[in-house]
């Protein structure tokens, strides 16, 4: 099975990180505005609504607190996805900023340079979010 991994530094404390990252009902507001138009939530189900009117239906699997982790699996989407698990984790890195880290486990294969394009530009307007929040 393929995993994609992005690592980012974000010149923010991690619990700073952390809170964005962990409002799962807030993605479009607090880490990708724009790359996502709305969130919903519906128990443990969360669906991110894009600019186009697409729709990326999610699974939260979980939100750990003590390990600044949060792990979620796409059950719907525009790729044809078999498999996906994603788990984005903050670390303390230096003495206020954060290691932001993204693993993606997925199938088919040939989807990784999709996956990884999106994890790449994500990754960025995250970090970009997050560093403009004063």
């Amino acid at each position: 099975m393929p995993t994609v991994r992005k690592e980012i530094f974000i010149d923010r404390p991690p619990e700073q990180v952390w809170d964005a990252v962990r409002d799962v009902g807030a993605f479009h507001l607090r880490l990708v505005p724009g790359y996502t138009q709305n969130t919903l939530l519906d128990g443990n189900e969360r669906t991110l609504i894009l600019p186009n009117g697409d729709a990326v239906r999610e699974l939260i699997v979980s939100v750990d607190e003590e390990e600044r982790r949060l792990v979620f699996a796409v059950k719907e989407g525009r790729m044809p996805l078999v498999h996906h698990n994603t788990s984005f984790h903050v670390l303390p890195e230096g003495d206020r900023g954060s290691k932001f880290v993204w693993i993606t486990d997925f199938l088919p294969e040939d989807l990784a340079p999709q996956i990884q394009a999106q994890a790449d530009r994500v990754s960025a307007v995250i970090k970009q979010t997050i560093e403009n929040v004063n």
